[in-house]
């Protein structure tokens, strides 16, 4: 039975930079324990609704409640934003999931480490605990990511674009420790990659402009061409759908 109890709402948002409305009129309801997946066009504003529930962008107008409150978020965010080069370690960025719980100048406890080894093995990552960042591959970068994302033991996990961290060999492996995490917390999930989260998500939303919500995953292409506003297919070939747009001209 889909959980009911709401987490966070999201009524008559409108955002964007500089005065430039990218977002209008949204609204939306994220369940307990949901696993929402956010599609839309690039620039249809999926980012943009990420930062607005991360609380890094402040709406023009409209209004974001959590339940509780004092709802806590972990971030997955997207690779482009990573800085490989920086000198810290898989523990190291695994354990600074706990800087938010924790005053500035606290040092972390051995309960924290023992938590952090817990995730590293959780992670598939035992053995490169003191390996930098830069020395990880694209699917070792990914999962040492969600593991500071999980270590905190949020209510909600948001995760931008992961699959352009990895080839398809890691996907599978990614696609189970979410369905795992997922038995404990919601999950926002964006991504272009259409066919792959319709299979893996519980509700779907596309975003372009404004947002149309669908409680579970059973869409039609007409409601995918409305809102992405050009033509589109899915296609399966065995078990792993394929998105394939069809020839289209933007106005």
């Amino acid at each position: 039975m889909p959980a009911t109890n709401p987490i966070i709402e999201i009524r008559n948002l409108s955002a964007g930079y500089d005065n430039r409305t990218v977002l209008h009129d949204v609204n939306l309801t994220v369940y307990e324990r949901d696993f929402l997946g956010i599609i839309g066009p690039n620039g249809g504003g999926k980012t943009t609704l990420i930062r607005c529930i991360l609380g890094l962008l402040k709406p023009f107008s409209g209004t974001i409640t959590y339940h509780p409150a004092q709802l806590s978020l972990g971030y997955l965010p997207q690779y482009t934003r990573i800085d490989r080069k920086f000198p810290i370690t898989v523990e190291e960025v695994i354990l600074s999931g706990l800087d938010s719980k924790k005053p500035l100048t606290a040092r972390f406890t051995r309960a924290d480490h023992d938590k952090a080894r817990a995730v590293i093995a959780r992670m598939g990552l035992e053995g490169m605990e003191k390996r930098p960042i830069g020395a990880l591959s694209g699917g070792q970068l990914q999962r040492t990511l969600l593991g500071r994302a999980i270590i905190s033991d949020p209510q909600v996990v948001i995760l931008d674009e992961p699959s352009t961290y990895i080839d398809k060999r890691f996907e599978a492996r990614l696609y189970e420790l979410l369905t795992e995490i997922n038995q404990e917390c919601a999950i926002i999930l964006v991504s272009h990659d259409i066919g792959t989260v319709l299979q893996q998500v519980k509700s779907i939303a596309c975003v372009n402009e404004t947002l149309d919500y669908h409680p579970d995953t059973g869409i039609t292409p007409e409601w995918l061409e409305r809102n992405f506003q050009c033509p589109i297919e899915l296609l399966g070939h065995g078990s792993l759908p394929h998105r394939v747009l069809g020839e289209h001209h933007h106005s």
